[in-house]
């Protein structure tokens, strides 16, 4: 059997890698990039001498990142573009931006009213465990698993990254707890709506295999 020289396979795989994938490659690579000056403005913040360019730079890149999530739907959608690593990497780089995002204004406040509570942190991390841990179960359980987006998952995604941009632009003169609860309600939707999705795949499995 002869093999594909690992150039060849890579050359393959750049040839199947479709525009909306290279957007969702391009949110992955921003995460450390915005990481970076939105840890080091937590840090000034703590000091007491907040540098605001790391601040509106940290925002410029999220606020970036988070298009490109937009952008990716809309061009898989339009031009049919719905491939199986667009439909594995998109999540992932969606919980990548959002737990690096939370974790960050968690650990290092942007002020006194602008951080992320614990109960948030706990509640999003949750709603991750559940979906990729209920992937990984059925995946053992040599299950068939087609991941189908719902809307409660793109509203939870979505009002996520409205919190943390409220949170993080700090020029909104309401306390961000207010989004962060409505978010909370959308959190607990998406994760029973996840529950119930996987109770019905190993169902319908359990009478496809005594049928």
């Amino acid at each position: 059997m002869k093999h594909s020289p690992p150039a060849t396979l890579l050359t393959k795989l750049l040839i199947t890698v479709t525009a909306a994938t290279y957007l969702t490659l391009l949110r992955t690579i921003l995460v450390p990039v915005f990481a970076v000056p939105a840890v080091f403005y937590g840090i000034s913040v703590k000091s007491g001498d907040p540098n605001e360019s790391l601040h509106w730079l940290a925002v410029g890149i999220f606020f970036v990142a988070a298009m490109t999530d937009y952008a990716d739907g809309v061009i898989a959608r339009r031009y049919n573009q719905r491939t199986p690593l667009g439909a594995f990497l998109d999540p992932f780089a969606d919980k990548l931006l959002i737990l690096t995002a939370i974790m960050i204004l968690f650990l290092l406040p942007w002020g006194e009213n602008w951080k992320i509570p614990a109960w948030f942190v706990g509640l999003v991390i949750l709603r991750d465990a559940v979906v990729w841990g209920g992937i990984a179960i059925l995946s053992y359980l040599k299950r068939s698993v087609k991941i189908e987006p719902h809307w409660t998952g793109k509203a939870c995604t979505a009002s996520i990254m409205f919190t943390v941009s409220w949170t993080g632009l700090k020029i909104i003169p309401i306390n961000p707890i207010y989004p962060i609860m409505v978010t909370s309600i959308f959190l607990v939707l998406a994760t029973h709506r996840s529950i119930l999705q996987g109770v019905q795949i190993l169902h319908q499995n359990k009478v496809s295999s005594i049928k």
